[in-house]
């Protein structure tokens, strides 16, 4: 199982951005959680969103800190996950990494499944 992230980059603040993940390897999002976290330069990682699999009603949730700013999504053929960034300021600067786990969503990090990172930069 593998999973893809793309899309990040630098960004004025007030910009958008849209962060792709795409699964491999027999992985279905339609049965796992998928999700997002990020770390910052010298801070621990931070869980963002996530949204569980249809079996589970595909409840979505957001962190407080991107409420109303993000949002997070999956394409019908369950093989790619998003992450629609609006109105991004200085401190979502991070690099982001994408989640899936067969249970349902939490904070915690004890994921399944981890993409390898992409950079997300938010400077004028």
């Amino acid at each position: 199982v593998q999973l893809q992230a793309s899309g990040g980059g630098l960004v004025q603040p007030g910009g958008s951005l849209r962060l792709s993940c795409r699964v491999s390897g027999g992985l279905s999002l339609d049965y796992y959680a998928f999700g997002w976290f990020r770390q910052a330069p010298g801070k621990e990682r931070e869980w963002v969103s996530c949204i569980n699999s249809r079996k589970n009603f595909g409840h979505n949730y957001l962190a407080d800190s991107v409420k109303d700013r993000f949002t997070i999504s999956r394409d019908d053929g369950e093989t790619t996950g998003y992450l629609q960034m609006d109105r991004l300021k200085t401190e979502d600067t991070a690099i982001y990494y994408c989640v899936a786990d067969k249970g349902l969503c939490r904070s915690s990090n004890n994921y399944d499944y981890w993409g390898q990172g992409t950079q997300v930069t938010v400077s004028s």
